[in-house]
This record gives structure tokens, C-alpha cells and sequence, in this order.
């Protein structure tokens, strides 16, 4: 996965975690893009405050990650969903139709079971 798709999907589904602090300095360094120096003038810390809380802010939400899989869940079923709509853009013939129903079946067992 890109590293900045990666840092955003932890951000989405864990980033209301983190102090209004640490989503302020985050947001600006990672998602806006700016500089150390610019983010340390705007919050008013050091630049090698915000290099640490950037970095704590990555580990938090790693851990949050590691601990509930949720971003995993999410894209191990986007992937199952994704799938289920190529099946059924595929199959024209009636053999080709119950394959394809079978296949769908068989992923939505897989998405309930991850749910």
C-alpha cells in the first residue's frame, strides 16, 4: 500500500483519537504538507517538537491498527467487493451465471465472516 494511502486510512478510522493537538500537527505536516518549520510556526512549538509528535501521532495510530485491524478489514473487504462486482459483469452463459453466483456466494460468506 502507498505510505500516504496507508497514513490516511489509519487517520479516517482512528485519527478522532487523538488529542485536537495532535490532529491539528498531523493534518498540517502529513495531509497539507508542510514543512516542519511551518507547522512549528503556526502550533507555535519547536521543529523537533513536531518531528516527535508527527512520529508518537504514526505510532499511536499504528497501534490502534495493530490492536483492532480494522483499516485491514476494510481493505481485505473492498478487495471481496471489488470481486463480487467483476463476477457479476462477467458471466453471459447459464454454466458461466451459476459459477459466477457461486463465486459471489462463497465471498459473502467470507465478507460475513470478517464482520
Amino acid at each position: 500500500m502507498d505510505e500516504l494511502f496507508e497514513k490516511s486510512l489509519l487517520y479516517d478510522f482512528y485519527g478522532e483519537l487523538l488529542t485536537e493537538h495532535q490532529r491539528a500537527v498531523y493534518e498540517s505536516f502529513v495531509f497539507e504538507d508542510m514543512s516542519l518549520s511551518e507547522v512549528a510556526s503556526e502550533q507555535g512549538i519547536t521543529r523537533q517538537g513536531v518531528h516527535d509528535l508527527v512520529k508518537r501521532c504514526e505510532k499511536i495510530l499504528q497501534g490502534y491498527e495493530d490492536k483492532l485491524h480494522l483499516v485491514e478489514k476494510f481493505v481485505s473487504i473492498k478487495k471481496k467487493v471489488q470481486q463480487i462486482e467483476d463476477l457479476s459483469d462477467s458471466g453471459n452463459k447459464e454454466t458461466d451465471l451459476a459459477k459466477s453466483l457461486s463465486d459471489i456466494k462463497s465471498l459473502a460468506d467470507k465478507i460475513l465472516e470478517e464482520l
